[in-house]
């Protein structure tokens, strides 16, 4: 096994999920009866200067990063764009909603493939059942204000970082309460769990740092795609705005392994991690709809080989019949 620097950034990940593989507290999804095993505080720093920082030691879904990524900028809220792209992600929280109709006796009963096939193929089915409503990329472009309008958050931040590099106060949130959880009306309320909920964006010395806020994280399965989509995020608003790619600040809520992805983790805990890739973007980028997926090319990228685990589609809006199938 080839000797790795103990200061290598992926280490800031791995010391945190053997940390949590060893010491997490067991906690129960009251939803979906799912264990997991959790601590609660934690924070990663990447210097963006010193490589991209996609794990090497499993290898991760890079072009669902950068298209999900577009998904969000681009402020689209229907699946039917990532199913377009044979991304499929996301397609278990729009299915979880379809679910909960079948269980009232209003729509047929069909296989989670069924259901992607008919968001795939049929423009009008994905229309009516592929929305996933108040989901980050409507939130960040399309926040919707007491007047009827909305409010571009991300292109503020980019326009307020552009007038005043001294700002303090770029921020883009997804946390919205009247759309979430028991603080919500049933008929408004969300039905996915918001886990990447704010971020910041700050210039210093030069250049744009990016610090995120995540409240919930999956650290197997989930966490490795939010560091890179949020580094590659980073890397997109210093090329807007004129300055180089800083730091992105990863600041976590709850940490967790899903009981039936620690072998996975352990497996992974053995692996030695590779040098980082690199991250460019092709052409000119002047303002945020210009980017585009095929404009990022990741180089150098090596790392072992892919981990695969089983998604869990816990948390979000808490329905009775869920609870009561819970304690059946």
């Amino acid at each position: 096994m080839p000797q790795v620097s103990k200061n290598h950034p992926e280490y800031q990940y791995l010391n945190l999920l053997e940390e949590i593989y060893k010491h997490g507290v067991k906690n129960v999804d009251r939803g979906t009866g799912d264990i997991s095993y959790g601590l609660f505080g934690r924070q990663a720093r990447f210097d963006l200067s010193k490589g991209f920082p996609l794990l090497t030691t499993k290898k991760v879904f890079w072009r669902g990063i950068v298209e999900e990524l577009y998904w969000f900028i681009s402020g689209q809220n229907n699946i039917k764009y990532l199913v377009d792209q044979n991304v499929h992600i996301w397609d278990d929280y729009p299915y979880k909603i379809y679910r909960e109709k079948v269980e009232a006796g209003k729509e047929p009963d069909i296989t989670k493939e069924e259901f992607i096939e008919k968001i795939a193929t049929n423009k009008a089915y994905a229309k009516k059942y592929g929305v996933l409503p108040k989901i980050y990329g409507e939130l960040w472009r399309h926040w919707p204000t007491r007047k009827g309008q909305t409010i571009d958050q991300l292109k503020w931040m980019i326009n307020e970082i552009k007038d005043d590099p001294y700002a303090r106060n770029a921020i883009v949130s997804s946390w919205n309460p009247e759309y979430l959880y028991t603080m919500a009306e049933r008929e408004d309320a969300a039905r996915f769990p918001l886990c990447h909920i704010f971020y910041q964006v700050s210039v210093k010395n030069g250049k744009l740092n990016l610090h995120l806020y995540q409240r919930t994280c999956d650290m197997f399965l989930g966490v490795p795609f939010n560091i890179a989509c949020y580094a590659l995020l980073t890397i997109i608003l210093a090329k807007i705005t004129g300055y180089q790619p800083g730091e992105f600040i990863h600041s976590y809520g709850d940490v967790h392994i899903y009981e039936n992805h620690m072998a996975q983790a352990r497996e992974q805990l053995k692996r030695a991690p590779r040098p980082l890739p690199t991250v460019r973007i092709k052409g000119k980028l002047n303002n945020i709809d210009d980017f585009r997926p095929e404009n990022v090319v990741i180089e150098n990228y090596n790392p072992h080989p892919a981990l695969k685990g089983e998604l869990s589609v816990s948390g979000g809006f808490f329905t009775k019949y869920v609870k009561e199938k819970t304690k059946n």
